[in-house]
């Protein structure tokens, strides 16, 4: 067993086609953070990008999508569409996680096929996808290192009220959107300005102005229609359908220890069924993602076995994530230096 390389973000290249095999950027990341052993002919198989494993995913879920967008449209007007349009709320919202593994140019092996699915995904979770790319590559080689993080879902006080209004994506959604319309009139938040490169900020401001116009479109389908439909199924979807995306979300470093370079103490890694993998495209795996973020979602319970031994126990569930994160956003209320203790393996310990 040896130590290998690790791809933290993307290197030089917004695009997703991010260089695995240089010896600049991740050298620098492997000397700052800690990388579990994984033999390096295993992780080479472990990184290969496959379409068709992408397409069926993508592909089940596009069509469960489809499925239960046409229940909710034939059943409008009859209380059958409530449970049908929960279901597609349900699905629709779950573009957030597939958004997320997009970025990082993994899901597919032909970039065009991952580009095409990111931005559509990105749309459709209100995150414009040229700047999310780059706030996402910061939160992977800063994961929860505050004041250089811009992703950290649950800052120290916790804002107990926003956390429960983002089950419905209201606080964060709102704030997406008028994120989106600053963008399209050629302004960027101060984190922004920081880490997006002057030669990318016109891709931003261009995508926010497409998502605008689609906005302006879905407003006024529903007034030429007399009707919400529209909007129930563009917009209005990613936040009467979001508790479930946002009940994932939290469960990845919700309460634990910041500004430590040890992903093992920052982030969850959970068990759970093969419906909620599904649904959450394996990001329950989230140590083996932050550690090692170019593996493909497909191939991360591979990598967890590989490296289970040298992280802490997993999780056995949803519930007992929450059993923990609860009661420690509770604590950091009153206290905010307070943070989940996580055991690391003796032998791994006495070994560094």
């Amino acid at each position: 067993m040896e130590r290998t390389y690790r791809s933290y973000a993307l290197v030089g290249d917004a695009s997703g086609a991010a260089d695995i095999t240089g010896d600049t950027f991740e050298d620098k990341v492997e000397a700052e953070w800690f990388s579990a052993r994984v033999d390096r002919k295993a992780f080479k198989q472990l990184i290969k990008r496959s379409d068709a494993a992408g397409l069926r995913h993508f592909g089940m879920w596009l069509a469960l999508l489809a499925g239960s967008g046409s229940a909710a449209f034939l059943t409008w007007g009859t209380l059958w569409c409530v449970p049908a349009f929960l279901v597609y709320g349900l699905v629709y919202s779950m573009s957030d996680h597939h958004a997320h593994e997009l970025s990082h140019g993994t899901p597919f092996k032909t970039r065009r096929i991952n580009e095409i699915l990111y931005h559509l995904n990105g749309f459709m979770t209100l995150h414009e996808g040229h700047y999310w790319r780059w706030s996402h590559s910061r939160h992977h080689t800063e994961t929860l290192i505050v004041g250089r993080d811009p992703e950290i879902a649950v800052p120290r006080p916790p804002d107990i009220a926003g956390m429960f209004l983002d089950l419905f994506f209201i606080k964060s959604g709102l704030k997406q959107i008028g994120s989106i319309f600053r963008q399209a009139f050629g302004g960027l938040n101060e984190e922004g300005r920081h880490f997006i490169p002057d030669g990318e900020k016109r891709k931003v401001f261009w995508s926010s102005r497409v998502y605008v116009a689609i906005f302006a479109g879905v407003i006024l389908g529903c007034i030429i229609t007399s009707s919400i439909l529209p909007a129930m199924f563009i917009v209005l979807p990613r936040f009467y359908g979001g508790f479930m995306a946002q009940l994932f979300n939290l469960t990845q470093h919700a309460g634990m220890q910041e500004d430590i370079r040890d992903h093992r103490l920052s982030t969850r890694t959970w068990y759970t069924n093969s419906f909620f993998r599904f649904m959450y495209i394996n990001m329950n795996y989230h140590i083996e993602h932050h550690m090692f973020p170019m593996v493909p979602f497909y191939n991360l319970p591979k990598l967890h076995e590989m490296i289970k031994e040298e992280c802490p126990p997993a999780y056995p569930g949803l519930l007992a994530c929450y059993a923990e994160i609860i009661p420690a956003v509770l604590k950091q209320v009153e206290d905010p230096s307070w943070y989940v203790r996580r055991p690391l393996p003796l032998t791994v310990v006495a070994a560094e």
